[in-house]
């Protein structure tokens, strides 16, 4: 083999020719196939693979969706009718594109809990988390602009009152505004630049995904004990084992999401939005889309509008220093008996807010939303760490291997590592 090349172990001889010279095939097979991954994990880990096949999905589909679409606010509304109708299978790509939005916060709402419960966010994985908590924004941010592209009531009107939520902050507030809208109100310089940031952020979100992606193969992978592997026989390699159980899970990602296309494409969206925009009619509630709700209710929970704005930001800015936060040496909630009621009763309080987000801003509501916004922050900065320091934690297992390998009960002296010889 020439000097310089790389000494590729590829068996076709086309792959083993590009492998040598660029080493792509090797990368794979190290960091997909003989990847060492903890040999417990439940179904919850396969929402990350989920939440990348999702946003390939609103990668691809967004892109066709852009050669027909018009940014402009004569035009918008009409073309996005135009695709429905006349663009072959245009109404499958909006309807997938539309509830792919959907489906991608499901998958990473579901994948963030799991973090929190078992602990992902901790020692030595904080850089992993923080890079999440990025990808969530920016997930955030590319849904909001998307929403304002149909140009419906819905959609103007809730760009108009996102957008102007900046105002509140004092002496640079209303330039903000002006520099979002690209004017004086929401009109088609915002339009233009919203599908612009809306085309572009998803590249963004890949590239950021890539670093966490990164970050996951040098710390490696939590798993349900929450405990580090002790040697060979507490991991298996990615592939065959954990690429056959992800392959489960994405069939029944298919599944759900096809039900949702094929016969329940509108339940997510609001019917508001199949009305032209017209800045002239306010509708009668205005609301953004679900997966946003629990925020806006935070915001509604406060009367001061700055207080509202900055607590509604603090709520996922929060998210960056929990690891230093929970100052419990465990990371699973599984050995915690104190903290784990706390825990879910955030998450009842979470979906408390997403409800009374989409309630009108009038009682009971109001005052449920602030009991439910009081409870979200003193959870974390109260609760957690307080029992950090309180609890007294079940006792953890010696290794990953004993409680797979034996449902839970004690093995032999010097037997742990023979049944992962046998697989």
């Amino acid at each position: 083999m020439a000097s310089g090349l790389h000494k590729s172990e590829v068996s076709n001889p086309v792959l083993r020719w590009i492998d040598a010279r660029l080493p792509v095939v090797t990368m794979m097979q190290k960091e997909y196939g003989t990847f060492p991954t903890p040999r417990n994990f439940n179904y919850f880990w396969n929402f990350g693979a989920l939440a990348m096949v999702n946003l390939l999905i609103m990668i691809v589909t967004g892109i066709f969706l852009s050669m027909h679409y018009t940014a402009h606010v004569h035009y918008a509304f009409d073309s996005v009718e135009r695709i429905m109708r006349d663009v072959n299978y245009g109404w499958l790509l909006r309807y997938v594109h539309a509830n792919g939005a959907s489906m991608f916060f499901i998958v990473v709402y579901i994948h963030i809990w799991r973090g929190l419960y078992y602990g992902s966010y901790k020692a030595p994985r904080e850089l992993l988390w923080m890079l999440g908590v990025v990808i969530f924004l920016l997930m955030m941010a590319t849904a909001f602009m998307g929403y304002v592209l149909p140009w419906g009531q819905m959609s103007f009107w809730g760009a108009t009152v996102i957008t102007n939520l900046f105002s509140a902050l004092p002496l640079i507030g209303q330039d903000i505004v002006v520099w979002l809208w690209g004017g004086f109100s929401v009109d088609n310089p915002t339009l233009n630049r919203f599908f612009s940031l809306h085309y572009l952020l998803p590249f963004v979100i890949f590239g950021v995904v890539f670093l966490h992606v990164a970050a996951l193969h040098i710390t490696g992978s939590n798993n349900p004990l929450g405990i580090d592997p002790k040697g060979p026989q507490d991991t298996l390699p990615f592939h065959p084992y954990y690429t056959a159980k992800d392959s489960v899970g994405l069939v029944a990602y298919f599944a759900f999401f096809a039900i949702l296309v094929f016969f329940f494409p509108n339940m997510l969206g609001h019917p508001d939005n199949y009305i032209p925009a017209n800045p002239l009619v306010t509708p009668a509630h205005i609301v953004p889309e679900w997966y946003f709700l629990p925020f806006y209710a935070i915001l509604r929970a406060v009367p001061d509008k700055l207080g509202g704005v900055v607590l509604m930001f603090a709520s996922i800015a929060i998210l960056f220093v929990l690891p230093w936060l929970d100052t419990s040496p465990v990371r699973s909630m599984r050995f915690r008996p104190l903290a784990r009621p706390f825990l879910f009763t955030w998450l009842v309080s979470f979906f408390v807010l997403l409800y009374c987000g989409g309630m009108p801003a009038e009682e009971p509501y109001v005052t449920i939303s602030r009991v439910a916004t009081a409870y979200y922050f003193l959870y974390f900065l109260v609760i957690l760490p307080l029992l950090g320091r309180l609890e007294r934690p079940l006792p953890l297992p010696e290794s990953i291997a004993r409680p797979v390998l034996r449902g839970g009960g004690p093995l032999p002296a010097g037997a742990v590592g023979k049944p992962m010889e046998k697989a």
